[in-house]
């Protein structure tokens, strides 16, 4: 039984970069040697451990062998006869194809060091084009590294253009394109990822809304910080509200980035407008929920600003607006009365006088 250090963890420590997660690669061995040194098993369709101490994966080295449609249609075979090179050659990129024995020496069969050294992005074998998902993959690889310089092969394009018009993006399942999309967005080059898809024609494929949609680097605005799935919505600023909501439903984004992609994109109606006064400002916060929702609707104004649709200091004004309007007391003759038109007209005049001390 031998264990090796495989695929990110080890490109990552070569490349100086922080090393996220640790997997294992295990070769000679057997499920039932793992079970008795106490590693706990997980997955169904292929031998994966989880290590008793660390919680490290570890997987017996195995082959795949294609013979359905997806990213999942793989009958997986191992045993202790299964090399450490047939397993490293199932990998998708040579980068990610290294492994690292317990002496600290690096096995690369398939020329992933070279890679590094000249910033290639290289599809291991022509077994690459078998799974679909490594078209996301590779995009969100490139915009993983695209600060070193690294780049796509053309060899590797083609491949995943060809992937692209094979029909074989049609059964990744939206859980899993919106997965590699977080992952992306969490780069430092997220429009790389979303212009990678365009350029090998799968972005027209798993989000046509998107295909026209220009991708540029995010502004960088100094003390601002957004959660990286929220940063999706930046990327679809362009896009009319119908658009957006039918994009979200393809590949199911999550309910929260949903409702503040909409706010934003009708906010941003409201703001190119031009007619920013008391009343209007008063209804948009009245549409937008914000008095019940601050914190969403903060999410909201900080994707403005990061677009520059609103100032730093506009944002401040609406949120202390906000918030004393949130402190208006109803005088006790009108809670008496329980006049309720009266009772809405109070608020509404109140709220009218608050917005226009914090206007600029």
């Amino acid at each position: 039984m031998n264990t090796y250090l495989v695929g990110g963890a080890v490109r990552d420590k070569l490349l100086n970069l922080p090393i996220i997660e640790k997997d294992w690669v295990v070769t000679g061995s057997t499920p039932e040697e793992l079970l008795s040194k106490g590693f706990q098993q997980v997955g169904n369709h292929f031998p994966v451990f989880l290590h008793p101490q660390t919680h490290d994966e570890y997987a017996l080295a195995r082959t795949e062998v294609k013979y359905g449609h997806g990213y999942q249609g793989f009958n997986c075979q191992f045993s202790p006869d299964v090399t450490l090179e047939e397993d490293l050659l199932r990998r998708d990129l040579s980068i990610n194809a290294m492994a690292m024995d317990e002496q600290g020496n690096i096995i690369d069969p398939y020329h992933g060091q070279e890679d590094l050294q000249h910033k290639r992005l290289r599809h291991v074998s022509p077994a690459f084009e078998e799974d679909p998902l490594r078209v996301l993959r590779v995009a969100r690889f490139h915009a993983k590294l695209f600060h070193l310089g690294f780049f796509i092969v053309p060899e590797t394009l083609n491949l995943m253009q060809k992937i692209s018009l094979s029909g074989e993006l049609n059964y990744l399942s939206a859980e899993r394109i919106w997965k590699e999309c977080c992952k992306a967005l969490e780069t430092k080059h997220p429009e790389i990822f979303f212009q990678s898809l365009r350029a090998c024609q799968a972005l027209s494929k798993i989000a046509p809304e998107l295909d026209e949609q220009e991708f540029e680097p995010l502004p960088t605005l100094k003390g601002i910080s957004m959660a990286s799935e929220n940063l999706f919505v930046l990327f679809c600023d362009s896009l009319s509200i119908s658009s957006f909501q039918l994009l979200c439903k393809r590949i199911k984004v999550p309910k929260q980035v949903l409702e503040i992609g909409l706010k934003f994109l009708k906010i941003k109606q409201f703001i190119e407008l031009g007619t920013q006064d008391a009343a209007s400002i008063l209804q948009i916060f009245e549409q937008l929920d914000a008095f019940r929702q601050v914190h969403v609707f903060e999410q909201v104004l900080t994707c403005c600003e990061v677009t520059r649709l609103t100032t730093h200091q506009t944002k401040q004004n609406w949120l202390l607006a906000i918030d004393a309007c949130k402190q208006i007391q109803l005088p006790k003759p009108l809670q008496e009365s329980k006049n309720v038109l009266a009772i809405r007209d109070y608020f509404y005049q109140q709220r009218l006088l608050v917005i226009s001390s914090f206007m600029v």
